[in-house]
Order: C-alpha cells, then structure tokens, then sequence
C-alpha cells in the first residue's frame, strides 16, 4: 500500500445524519459558539452535504431537519440575531474595527442590515465619535502615528493615512489620529468627546 493510499484509509467516515443527531450538533455549536440564525444554518447545511456524499441521505428531508431545528431554537431564545449583533458590535469596537468593517462583518455572517445598524447605534449611546475611538485603538495596535518612533513619523504619514482608510475609518478621523501630537493628548481628546451615562 503506498503514501497516498494509507492517508485515505485513516480517515473516518462521518456518522449518518438523523434529526437528533443534527439537533444536538447544532447544540453543541451554540454553545461553543455565538452563532447568527444564517451562520447556523450554514454549518448544519455544510454537515448535511457531507452526509448526503458519503451516507446517500434525503437532501430534501435533511433540509427539512435543519429549519425545524433553526425555529425550534429561535423560539427557545437561544439564536438571536439581535442579541449576537449587538454583542459582536461592542467585540469588534474593542478592537479597533471601523464602522464600515463591522457592517461588512456582520452582513457575512448574515445579520441584516437593519439588525446591524441597530446594534451600531448602540454604542452611539456610549461614545460621541466611536470612529475617532476605534481609530485610535487601531493605530496603537499597528504602531501608526504617534505610537511610531518619532523620527519615522513623518516619512510614513502618507502610509499610515492610508492604512487606516483601508481598515474604513473616514479622513477627518485618520487624519485626527496620525496628525496627533502625542499619544496623551490624542487620548484626552477622546476621553473630551466620551458620554459618561
């Protein structure tokens, strides 16, 4: 038996897909994961395609499987697009992600539009000029602006613009940002326009 044929052999087929067996990978994913109802569906239809190659299973009745348990589900509350936009909105804020890039984020994952720009108006509420923020967040991470050494600044200035308008930030707000004097008073100008609830 050569290289090629014994690679193949060690693989173990998957279990054949019934309706309990599916129902409790979906559980096992949302627990393990924050899932959107889309995303769900895509990971179950993903197994049920596996299955119907090597188990020759009914597509159709598989599919069946898959909306009677995405619905069993909505109705137990435990999908929720809303809930898992708003929490993905605040997780990609942290870490520095521009509007532009959560609304793209989110739409991947199958959140609607309206879901989405709900969750965004959230942080709204936290921050004057989130955009302002989150630039911040994302210049300190790539080490652009004033977190570059000072003799490199202004020679990569042009570079850091556009890296931060690649990540979607708007102009005015890179431009806020690369141009800063220094890190503390970039800081206190945020922390100048931040609502305090």
């Amino acid at each position: 038996m050569n290289e090629k044929h014994k690679k193949h052999s060690n693989v173990r087929k998957p279990k054949p897909l019934t309706h309990k067996y599916l129902e409790k990978i979906a559980l096992v994913h949302i627990d393990r994961y924050a899932t959107s109802i889309e995303n769900l569906r895509n990971v179950l239809m993903r197994r049920v395609e596996k299955s119907v190659r090597t188990h020759k299973i009914d597509k159709r009745e598989a599919e069946k499987w898959v909306k009677i348990i995405i619905t069993k589900l909505v109705n137990l509350r435990l999908l929720d697009d809303q809930a898992y936009a708003e929490s993905r909105v605040r997780s990609l804020h942290r870490l520095g992600a521009s509007e532009k890039k959560i609304m793209s984020i989110l739409s991947n994952k199958g959140i609607s539009k309206v879901d989405s720009a709900s969750a965004v108006s959230l942080l709204e509420n936290e921050y004057c000029n989130r955009e302002l923020m989150a630039a911040n967040i994302y210049a300190r991470k790539r080490r652009l602006g004033p977190y570059r050494l000072d003799e490199k600044r202004k020679e990569r200035r042009n570079r850091d613009l556009a890296s931060l308008a690649r990540a979607g930030f708007r102009y005015d707000d890179a431009k806020n940002v690369i141009d800063a004097v220094s890190v503390v008073a970039l800081e206190a100008e945020i922390l100048s326009t931040t609502k305090y609830n």
